[in-house]
Formats: C-alpha cells, sequence, structure tokens
C-alpha cells in the first residue's frame, strides 16, 4: 500500500517523533528552569519532573481550545518501556563494591527495602480499605485496591506505578478507574516528597552538627569517561555506545520471548508476564553479563564490549524520558474522582517511609547512618537518582559504603520485594483477597523489622564497627 510523508499520515509517520520531541524539548526546558531559578535548584527537584509538569500544564491549557497536544496512550507506552530499558542498563554494569562492607550490612539494605515496601503497601492498602467501605463520592466508590500502588509509585516510579494502575483498571473485581492517572500522580508527588524531605533533613542535620559534608581527595576524582585498555576502542567500524544500545536491545527482546512464552501457559501466568516487564529484563541482561563474563574467561571474546558509563547514560535517558512522559500522561478527568485518596496515601507515605527509614538507617549503619538515609529515602519515594543525589549532597566523593552496599544488595532486595509483586494480581481479585494480602504484608514487614532491630530486641552488642573504617580523617 502506497503512502507518503505528509500530514495525510501524520499517525504513521510523523506522531511519535513529534511526542518524542515534545518529551525531549520540554525535558530541556525544565533543565533550564531548575539551572535559573535558585529556589527549584536548591530544592533538588528533578529537571524531569519539572518538564513533564510544564508539559501537563500546556496540554491542559491547549485541551481548553480543543487542541490536542499530547497522546496520552503514546505516553503511558513510552514510560512503560522506558522503565524496563532503564533497568536493563542498570543490570548490564559490570560494577564492583570500592568499599569494605560486611554481609550483614549487605542483608541489611535488602531488609530495610523490604521493610520500607511492606510497610507502604499493608498502610496504603489499609487506608483505601477503610475508605472504601465508608467513602463514597456521589456514584464514585474508592476501590478498596488502589492503596497498593502507593509502593510501587514511591518505591518504583512513574512505569510500575502506571503498569499497574492500567492492570488494576482492567480487572473488574478490583472496581478501579484509574486509567495510569492515579499511579503516575502518585509517583509524582513522590518525587516532590524526595526532593522537600531530603533537602529539609540535609539542612536540619546541618545546624544540628550531626551532618558534616565529607570533602573529596584528588586520588577519588575518577575519570568515567576514559576507556580500559581491554575495551573496544572509539575508532572501531561500529560505535560503542551502538553496541551499548545492542546489548540492551538484545535483554529486551529475550524478556520480550520470556513474557510471550509465559503468557501463554495460562491465564494466570498472562496476568504476571507483562507487568513485570522490567523484572524479565533484568533478569534477561543478568544473564547475558554472566554469559559475556564467561566467554571473556574462554578467551572466546577478547574485548571487554561493556561499557558501565555508558549503560549509566542509557538508563539516565530512559529514566528522564520516563518521568517527562510520565508526568504528561495524567488525564486530569482521570484523577479529580481520586483527589482525596492521592493527598491521604502521599502524606501518610511520606511520613511513615520517614520514620521508618530513619530508625532502621540509624540502627544498622552507624558511622554513615545520614548518608543511607537519604539514599533510602530518595530511592523510596522517588528513584534511585533520586536517593544518589541527595546522599551526594553531603558525600559527594562517594567515601562511605553507601553506594556499595546498594549494589550488592540487589539480590537479597529482589528476594524480600518479591512477595509483594507476587500478591498484586491476587489482592485485586476480591475484597477479601485484598484484606488477606494486607495481613501477609503486615507479617513480612514484621519479620523483616526484627531482623533488622534484632540487636535492640535481643540485647545483642552491635558487631560491625563501621566508624572505625569510614569515618573522615580529621
Amino acid at each position: 500500500m502506497a503512502w507518503d510523508f505528509t500530514m495525510a499520515n501524520y499517525d504513521s509517520v510523523w506522531k511519535f517523533l513529534v511526542q518524542l520531541g515534545l518529551l525531549l524539548m520540554f525535558l530541556m526546558v525544565g533543565n533550564i528552569l531548575r539551572r535559573t531559578i535558585p529556589f527549584l535548584r536548591k530544592c533538588l527537584v528533578p529537571s524531569a519532573l519539572l518538564g513533564g509538569g510544564l508539559l501537563l500544564l500546556v496540554n491542559f491549557i491547549a485541551k481548553q481550545f480543543d487542541f490536542v497536544l499530547v497522546d496520552n496512550h503514546l505516553m503511558q507506552v513510552i514510560t512503560y518501556h522506558c522503565l524496563a530499558i532503564g533497568f536493563a542498563a542498570m543490570s548490564l554494569k559490570t560494577e564492583k563494591s570500592t568499599h569494605k562492607t560486611s554481609k550483614a550490612q549487605v542483608f541489611e539494605f535488602g531488609a530495610v527495602q523490604g521493610g520500607t515496601y511492606m510497610l507502604q503497601a499493608f498502610v496504603g492498602l489499609g487506608i483505601t480499605l477503610i475508605m472504601f467501605l465508608i467513602t463514597r463520592y456521589g456514584e464514585k466508590i474508592v476501590s478498596y485496591i488502589s492503596g497498593l500502588i502507593l509502593p510501587l509509585a514511591f518505591g518504583q516510579g512513574p512505569g510500575n506505578a502506571l503498569t499497574w494502575d492500567i492492570n488494576f483498571t482492567n480487572t473488574p473485581e478490583a472496581q478501579f478507574a484509574g486509567n495510569g492517572s492515579f499511579g503516575l500522580s502518585l509517583a509524582s508527588i513522590g518525587f516532590i516528597v524526595a526532593s522537600v524531605f531530603g533537602i529539609m533533613y540535609i539542612n536540619i542535620y546541618k545546624k544540628r552538627g550531626e551532618i558534616k559534608v565529607r570533602s573529596i581527595k584528588n586520588d577519588e576524582v575518577i575519570d568515567q569517561t576514559a576507556s580500559a585498555e581491554t575495551e573496544i576502542p572509539d575508532n572501531e567500524s561500529v560505535d560503542k555506545f551502538t553496541l551499548q544500545v545492542g546489548f540492551v536491545a538484545l535483554a529486551y527482546a529475550l524478556s520480550f520471548g520470556f513474557m510471550y512464552l509465559l503468557g501463554r501457559l495460562s491465564a494466570f501466568t498472562n496476568s504476571i508476564a507483562w507487568g513485570f516487564n522490567f523484572l524479565w529484563a533484568s533478569l534477561a541482561a543478568m544473564l547475558i553479563k554472566v554469559i559475556v563474563k564467561r566467554l571473556r574467561k574462554e578467551r572466546l571474546m577478547q574485548r571487554k564490549y561493556i561499557n558501565n558509563y555508558q549503560m549509566d547514560r542509557i538508563s539516565g535517558f530512559a529514566f528522564d524520558l520516563m518521568i517527562v512522559a510520565g508526568v504528561a500522561a495524567i488525564e486530569i478527568n482521570d484523577i479529580k474522582n481520586y483527589i482525596l485518596p492521592v493527598i491521604i496515601l502521599s502524606a501518610v507515605g511520606a511520613v511513615i517511609t520517614y520514620i521508618y527509614v530513619r530508625k532502621a538507617t540509624k540502627e544498622c549503619f552507624k558511622g554513615f547512618e545520614h548518608e543511607m538515609f537519604l539514599m533510602c529515602y530518595g530511592t523510596f519515594t522517588g528513584t534511585a537518582s533520586n536517593g544518589m543525589i541527595l546522599m551526594k549532597e553531603i558525600d559527594p566523593g562517594l567515601r562511605t559504603p553507601t553506594s556499595s552496599l546498594y549494589i550488592l544488595s540487589n539480590f537479597p532486595a529482589m528476594v524480600m520485594i518479591a512477595p509483594l509483586l507476587l500478591l498484586l494480581n491476587f489482592a485485586a481479585q476480591s475484597l477479601m483477597h485484598a484484606v488477606i494480602a494486607c495481613g501477609i504484608f503486615f507479617a513480612l514487614w514484621l519479620i523483616y523489622t526484627i531482623f533488622l532491630f534484632r540487636r535492640k530486641i535481643f540485647k545483642k552488642k552491635y558487631a560491625n564497627k563501621p566508624v572505625e573504617v569510614w569515618q573522615d580523617e580529621e
């Protein structure tokens, strides 16, 4: 069938690139605003969030004149895929710990993540279960399941919040009509919470004299752009960055094949296949990394093809795009019936996360508790990027083992968070299922918390001595 490049074929030829151009343009505008307005810069508000919010506002104004600037469905699709692409790129990195760490602290960091997720899950779900039973908005009933989106929005960002908002919307038993906007709204507020609470924390504890910014030593400045001798040179016939994109694409292609096969097995496996695209992409990336490592060991592959610095750039680009698209995809008409639940969940989620993470990091990571708090709180309300930005405000040279622990704790954290992900579909099947899931989340939170505070509960002495290892030299 013949076609041309005119506006008659806008949807098939121009639409994607125009929408992508809008995202990148408003991302740049957001960055300009952040750089030129001191208040925004001091609050560490992500440029992507500013750009997405501005695009949402411009689109809302345009709709008043019957002009649709943003394609919400396409924005949701971009958000969905960027989550998996970012996770795949992160998982392909071959980083190793650069600090002395203990196995106990690796598992404790995993338990902090698992405990925070379970706390957000049972509190969020408990709130909307109660609201479902006692509150009505005209003809609308608050969905009992909507509170379960809190840990996904705060803990995993717009991509997963959107995915499960859509899944719950498509589950008749859930009686939910978020259409993606509920989860995206919660995730957007999470970024603001991470920035505001994080900056408040830094300023308060600086005034108390408990936070001292760790200086950067000359030997700690590393040029990440420099290539190792074993890496492929930049002047190869195929650009090095192209190969990095190829590895990420391969990981996502493998994950798609796995999701397709999983979806063909049964209705249950189909229900969990597509909602965890980021998880399957991560696992596929880990498999590729193991294969590449084996090939290098057997000397079947002479060069080091995966470049950590460029993988960081791919994941950073994917997450920035995800945030802008996620915020821009919010549909005001879909969210207006859920304003009260969004406000309550955001406020309660911010406070309980703050209290729990503060107590847990103070108990388990003595000597660098403030760095760990900022990393954890920024991550559990925004994304890992938010956590890293906040942590670097007081530890710009990464002199504490915080970033190393984050890398090493990925697998324990994944195991501890797995029950939440596995129970999402189960909880949406009926009110009774949601109540049972809420009870399970509470029990798991209690188990993780007992592990974290085991020394205090059972009166055991603190086994690790991180202060002696990581304290700043006078």
